[in-house]
């Protein structure tokens, strides 16, 4: 089990023949946001974040979760359930970050009901996903839209090393979120990163008591950890936190030989201000269906 790198991580408490909750979403959709609420609630004694807790929810697929190299995306995908079951003690069941696509990669299964107990995907207005990308990536507008249509687009990290062992199949944006969506066989709650912002409190309660009803945990919610969770990781005090203390999976940008902040606009990154109306529409055209499903807006 210790394999090349590897980290124990310190799963919940509790016994069951299961492995993984994901916690799935595609890339600057809210993920470290929502992983941060979960990273205080459960693996603190009084629900204050620190940014180390996130280590706790680790990110599937990773260098560390792969047994040996991997060559090719084809290698690395093949390999996505075997690792699962070679890293992710069934006795435990782990809270596991994931931009992966659910549709298949070169006929090849992220994973399957054997190593996933239920998932929680969180969706953001694609509009808004765009100007994230930008900033992240450091791409411009044209660029970050063609990244987000195109359905064969995948993600690695160490490029120099040449090893695909943390390949993630992204695909679109509209593909990664229906893949999450139309699947029968994994219980899931998907949720809206705009909600998450607008009704903080009560999208983190259903989230606790989801998790915990699925994994049926004894514990009952703990109403004074919970708002302690959700006060200490407000989108201000995150990103104000990163100003001080930095923030490990912030990139460096080669631009601007600098820190590119990770907590960067957040509630006031809005579309209708940033991007341009041929923009708008071309987006609005592209995803229509899943924008108007969604109940987003569109002025």
């Amino acid at each position: 089990r210790e394999g090349r790198g590897f980290d124990p991580l310190c799963p919940l408490q509790e016994k069951y023949i299961i492995m993984i909750i994901w916690i799935a979403s595609y890339p600057k959709s809210g993920n470290t946001y929502l992983r941060s609420f979960l990273a205080s609630y459960y693996y603190s004694d009084d629900g204050k974040f620190e940014f180390e807790q996130l280590s706790q929810i680790r990110q599937f697929p990773n260098i560390k979760f792969s047994k040996s190299k991997m060559y090719t995306p084809e290698d690395a995908s093949k390999n996505w359930i075997i690792n699962q079951n070679a890293f992710f003690n069934k006795e435990n069941f782990y809270l596991v970050k994931t931009h992966n696509c659910l549709y298949p990669f070169k006929e090849n299964q992220f994973t399957s009901i054997n190593e996933t107990l239920a998932a929680i995907y969180i969706v953001r207005d694609p509009r808004n996903v765009i100007t994230s990308l930008c900033n992240h990536y450091e791409l411009n507008y044209e660029e970050s839209f063609a990244w987000m249509t195109n359905h064969k687009k995948y993600i690695y990290d160490n490029r120099g090393n040449k090893d695909y062992g943390n390949f993630q199949f992204i695909s679109s944006w509209s593909n990664n979120y229906k893949s999450w969506k139309i699947q029968k066989d994994i219980p899931i709650k998907i949720i809206k990163y705009e909600d998450l912002l607008e009704k903080t409190y009560v999208v983190a309660k259903d989230v606790i008591e989801f998790i915990n009803k699925i994994a049926k945990l004894s514990e009952k919610l703990n109403n004074n950890k919970l708002k302690n969770s959700v006060n200490s990781t407000l989108f201000d005090t995150l990103q104000k936190k990163e100003k001080e203390e930095g923030f490990s999976e912030a990139i460096f940008s080669k631009k601007k030989n600098k820190m590119i902040p990770f907590f960067n606009l957040g509630p006031k990154n809005d579309w209708r201000n940033l991007l341009d109306k041929n923009l708008q529409r071309k987006i609005n055209s592209v995803f229509e269906e899943e924008i108007q499903e969604l109940e987003y807006k569109n002025n």
